[in-house]
C-alpha cells in the first residue's frame, strides 16, 4: 500500500534531520577547518554493520592519489556493531546516522561533508573490501587531467570475482536500459566505485535513499557531465554479508529508481531551473 503524501513528506523531513545531525557531528569532531587551497580527494564510504571490514579498507588507502591528499569519510548508517568506532580508529572522518536510512542517504551525507573538507574530487567506494584502492588513480586521473567529470568503474571491462548467475544478467539488462535512456556507452550501471569532480557533484539533485547508483549516473548524464568508464576489479566479499535485497526485491527497486530518476531529469520544471 502506498504511503499518503503527508506521511512520505514527514519521513523525508525526519531523514533530512538525521543527515544534518550526522554532518554537524562529523565536523565538530575535526581538529580544525580544512585548508580550502588544498583541493583534496574525499573518499566517501556508506557503511552499515561493516565492523571487521571498514578498518582494513581504510588502512589500505594511500595518502595521496594523483597529487591529491586522501580524506576518508565514513557514514555509519545506523550500525549496531561498532562500525563507527572502527572507522574513527582508522583515521576516517565519521558521520553517524541515528537510524538506518539507506545507502543513498548515507552517500548524500558524505557528499554534504565533501565541500567542508575542501574536496576537489569525490570518490565513492564500498566499505566491505570489494573495491581495490590500487585502482583509485585510474578513476581520479581523468578528472585531474581535465578529460572527464565523472568516471565510473566497470567490472565488465575489468574483473569480477562473482561473475555469472541471475545478478550478472540483471546488471547487464539494467545497464542496457540506462545506456538507451542516457545515451552513454557505460557497461556497468550498478558499480559503486566512481570518481566525480566536486563542482559537477554539486550540480546533481539526488533524492533516492536506496539503489542510488542508477540515480547518480542518470543525474550525471542529464546534467551534462562528461562520463567515462575504466576497468576495475570487483573482489569477493571476505567478511560479512551483502546488505542488498535479494531476488525480485532488488530488481523491482532498481527498476523503479531508474524510472523515477529519468523522469526527474526530464521534468520540464527541472529543465527550467537548469536554464
Amino acid at each position: 500500500m502506498r504511503r499518503p503524501a503527508s506521511a512520505s513528506g514527514d519521513a523525508r523531513v525526519a531523514a533530512t534531520a538525521v543527515r544534518q545531525a550526522a554532518v554537524a557531528d562529523a565536523l565538530a569532531s575535526q581538529a580544525g577547518p580544512a585548508d580550502a587551497a588544498e583541493g583534496g580527494l574525499v573518499v566517501v564510504m556508506a557503511a552499515y554493520n561493516e565492523a571487521g571490514s571498514v578498518g582494513p579498507v581504510l588502512r589500505s588507502l594511500p595518502e595521496t592519489v594523483c597529487g591529491l591528499r586522501v580524506r576518508p569519510v565514513v557514514i555509519d548508517d545506523g550500525s549496531t556493531d561498532g562500525t563507527a568506532e572502527e572507522a574513527r580508529a582508522a583515521g576516517a572522518v565519521v558521520g553517524t546516522h541515528r537510524r538506518n536510512l539507506g545507502q543513498g542517504d548515507a552517500l548524500r551525507t558524505g557528499f554534504a561533508l565533501a565541500p567542508q573538507l575542501a574536496a576537489r574530487v569525490v570518490v565513492t567506494m564500498d566499505a566491505d573490501g570489494q573495491h581495490d584502492p590500487d585502482e583509485l588513480a585510474d578513476l581520479v586521473g581523468p578528472i585531474v587531467a581535465g578529460d572527464a567529470d565523472y568516471v565510473q568503474g566497470s567490472r565488465f571491462l575489468g574483473r569480477y570475482d562473482d561473475a555469472g548467475g541471475a545478478r550478472d544478467l540483471g546488471i547487464r539488462g539494467f545497464t542496457l536500459l540506462i545506456r538507451v535512456l542516457t545515451r552513454t556507452s557505460i557497461t556497468d550501471c550498478t558499480n559503486g566505485y566512481r570518481a566525480i569532480d566536486a563542482a559537477g557533484l554539486a550540480r546533481l539533485r539526488l533524492v533516492e535513499d536506496r539503489f542510488s547508483a542508477a540515480e547518480i549516473l542518470i543525474q550525471a548524464a542529464g546534467q551534462g557531465l562528461r562520463v567515462r568508464e575504466v576497468p576495475v576489479h570487483i573482489r569477493s566479499r571476505e567478511i560479512g554479508t551483502s546488505k542488498k535485497p535479494s531476488g525480485l526485491g532488488y530488481a523491482s527497486g532498481y527498476l523503479a529508481t531508474i524510472v523515477r530518476s529519468w523522469a526527474r531529469v526530464h521534468d520540464p520544471r527541472a529543465r527550467r531551473r537548469r536554464a
